[in-house]
């Protein structure tokens, strides 16, 4: 018995920091701990009841004893008074009988009574102890519910800030992307003004041409003899008619 209070004892005197260092899970950890400690006290009290009914039957046997032995010697007595020794005689070994019973009882029952008042010492301790260890799944549990939720933070911190930096190398290809787009623009436009610039030329050339010819014209015109420019008249003016 004194083995399962010391088991259980040095279990919940372990170093919840330490658990929490060798163990994954130590909210489960905790918890199994504790249903173990549950089933032990179920046990201990089931060893320490059995202790104090042993002792309580020890203890209502030295008293049956006791009392039949007062109860010889009064009747002892009571022979006395009538002049009966033989019968004195005999009351007063009887209740030598029960004295001797007494003898061997009595150290027998302070002996339960002392172990079982330690045994329901050790009990109501570990009782303590397994309240106090549910004090401690509970602080336990709260503390790796808030790591959890650190890590997890941090998990999510480390995502947003790759989050930016994939951002910003999105906005850097944007960027990129918008100087290309802007070259292009001008390039376009270059060519634009490379197009008008080429379209002015051809049109002072195409004026030029058709100047040179308006020219080439009048000077035929002029070069031609006058009766064929009459006769040309005439006939117009045939047509005309």
């Amino acid at each position: 018995m004194s083995d399962l209070f010391k088991r259980i004892n040095d279990v919940i005197s372990a170093n919840i920091n330490d658990l929490i260092d060798r163990v994954e899970d130590p909210e489960r950890m905790i918890k199994q701990i504790i249903r173990e400690m549950e089933d032990n006290i179920s046990k201990a009290k089931e060893g320490v009841v059995l202790a104090i009914t042993s002792e309580k039957q020890l203890q209502k046997e030295l008293e049956t004893n006791q009392k039949q032995s007062a109860e010889w010697l009064s009747r002892a007595e009571t022979a006395l008074e009538h002049n009966n020794d033989d019968l004195a005689r005999a009351a007063l070994a009887r209740k030598k009988e029960h004295d001797a019973i007494c003898k061997v009882l009595e150290p027998s029952w302070q002996s339960a009574k002392n172990t079982s008042e330690r045994l329901k010492s050790q009990l109501k301790a570990l009782e303590a102890k397994l309240e106090e260890a549910c004090r401690k799944r509970t602080s336990l549990a709260a503390r790796q519910h808030a790591v959890v939720a650190r890590q997890q933070m941090d998990k999510t911190l480390s995502n947003f800030e790759a989050g930016i930096k994939a951002q910003t190398s999105f906005d850097r290809m944007e960027d990129k992307v918008a100087a290309m787009e802007a070259r292009t623009e001008a390039l376009e436009e270059l060519r634009n003004d490379s197009s008008q610039l080429e379209r002015e030329f051809l049109d002072m050339e195409t004026h030029a041409e058709i100047d040179e010819e308006l020219r080439n014209l009048k000077q035929k015109i002029k070069t031609q003899p006058k009766t064929e420019s009459a006769t040309h008249s005439d006939s117009s003016t045939n047509i005309l008619l």
